[in-house]
């Protein structure tokens, strides 16, 4: 299962700590960012993918993160 989100995320710094912080409680999941699309996408695969759990620890390090339709 693959899930994208749209974040405000804008520096590499921000996005790798939030890949270390979803990689350590979602282990076997991959998870990337592409910060140069406009809706700085953050993307995860693995099975299962929670996404409010995703969206509680995005928002918990201060930035914004909203399921893409």
């Amino acid at each position: 299962m693959v899930e994208v989100f749209k974040t405000n995320v804008t520096s590499k710094r921000e996005a790798k700590l939030i890949v270390q912080k979803l990689a350590e409680e979602f282990p076997g999941h991959k998870v990337n960012f592409d910060l140069t699309d406009c809706d700085r996408i953050l993307r995860i695969q693995g099975n299962p993918v929670l996404e409010n759990k995703i969206i509680g620890i995005v928002t918990s390090l201060n930035h914004k993160c909203e399921i893409l339709e």
